[in-house]
């Protein structure tokens, strides 16, 4: 959404806050949900405790693949289910939460510069944005 509203005439840095807030609030808001319900499926099904190789599974997702999903998922499919495949990979919630909104920080910050940037590079002359200027000559 990001390009969208620079496209559309915005000031790059407020776009870019009201994206990153938008996001974080609902990347967290899913994750506390999602662990939330995995606590309750836990309790109705007695299966707290894990086996030695599903903990070391976890563990090693969680140096590796946690990042990874974290920083490229969103480009292939978006934050929110970035965050739902770590959740229900098995992954801690302040793990799945800190990389997460590191992620969703980093592609809002890449979005707004190349957005931006491509404006300025293309349209050089267009001052309000070409969706502003268009709808002015309607």
């Amino acid at each position: 959404m990001v390009p969208l509203g620079i496209i559309g005439g915005l000031s790059p840095v407020p776009v870019a806050i009201t994206a990153f807030v938008g996001n974080a609030i609902t990347v967290v808001l899913l994750v506390v949900f999602v662990d939330k319900v995995k606590k309750w499926r836990a309790s109705k099904t007695g299966r707290e405790t894990e086996s030695k190789r599903s903990k070391r599974a976890k563990r090693l997702f969680d140096r590796y693949g946690l990042p990874g999903l974290a920083l490229i998922g969103p480009f292939f499919v978006g934050s929110h289910l970035s965050a739902l495949a770590a959740m229900s990979f098995g992954s801690d919630r302040k793990r799945v939460t800190a990389w997460m909104l590191f992620s969703v920080g980093v592609w809002t910050l890449v979005m707004a510069v190349a957005a931006g940037a491509g404006i300025s590079y293309f349209m050089p002359n267009v001052d309000n944005g070409p969706l502003t200027d268009m709808f002015k000559n309607s």
